[in-house]
């Protein structure tokens, strides 16, 4: 082993790493949540390795294009199981993205490192419980096809942080803000009224996850004397950033950090162009 391997320096970063890259979503879970996140050092400048095959994932469920991905009734319970199974992918993409902007990144505050520690293990919190629901439901992770469209964009922006943090946690991420109220009335009107307490958990806490992509999202644009909202404009056309649709829930997207001048040119479409 080199110097740079994670494996020699137990810090923080590296041990995000290694967790990053375990495909048993049981070891991965636990491996975050046992991470002593505010007593570890940080290895801020540390140069890491990649490991050859990350994100590590399990062999299911199967990863199809977006369009590939069956469209289910919540009138019966397979219905619903898919719709829990969507959640709980987007969830399980959510722990991996956390872990790769933590090792992947070098040279930023210890508090850069720390925050997205915590934003993973509140990832597998909601995925363990989404997991349980879906086991509920006769069904395990893993059951239904899904899409990586959430890791595709870890893959375009690995190059460039000021990416990742626009297009990532501000964009995609933040969608599940806009999304979150209607999937959670759905799940009410058909009884699944434990499916709808998860789904307040999960709005809660992802309104602080983009509040961290928000916040170190300027942090970085105050250093490089660029002016936030240009430049995520700039940033969306050149990495080909899904367009915005609404509805928007401009409560949650406040609460998190968003301006009155993004909401503004949000919802007048000059974000979406």
């Amino acid at each position: 082993m080199n110097s740079t391997d994670p494996l020699n320096h137990m810090t923080l970063r590296s041990l995000c790493l290694i967790a990053l890259a375990e495909a048993d979503i049981d070891r991965k879970a636990a491996s975050v949540r046992a991470l002593n996140i505010d007593a570890l050092p940080t290895g801020s400048e540390s140069s890491l390795t990649e490991f050859p095959s990350i994100p590590g994932r399990p062999a299911l469920p199967l990863l199809v294009s977006p369009k590939e991905v069956p469209q289910r009734s919540l009138g019966n319970v397979a219905g619903r199981a898919a719709l829990i199974h969507a959640l709980a992918h987007i969830e399980f993409n959510a722990i991996n993205l956390a872990l790769d902007v933590v090792w992947r990144f070098p040279g930023l505050p210890d508090a850069f490192y720390r925050e997205w520690a915590h934003v993973a293990r509140e990832e597998a919190y909601h995925f363990m419980l989404l997991r349980e629901h879906l086991s509920k439901h006769g069904h395990q992770y893993g059951d239904f096809p899904a899409h990586n469209g959430l890791w595709e964009m870890a893959e375009k922006t690995k190059g460039d942080l000021l990416a990742r943090l626009a297009l990532v946690p501000r964009t995609l991420e933040a969608r599940g803000l806009d999304a979150s109220p209607a999937i959670r009335s759905k799940l009410a009107a058909v009884g699944d009224h434990e499916g709808a307490a998860i789904l307040d958990i999960i709005l809660r806490d992802e309104i602080g996850h983009v509040a961290v992509g928000n916040r170190w999202y300027r942090h970085v644009c105050d250093e490089r004397g660029m002016d936030p909202v240009t430049t995520f404009a700039e940033l969306a056309r050149r990495f080909r950033a899904p367009r915005l649709q609404g509805p928007f829930n401009l409560d949650a997207r406040r609460a998190a950090g968003f301006t009155e001048q993004e909401l503004a040119e949000l919802t007048d479409g000059t974000l979406r162009r």
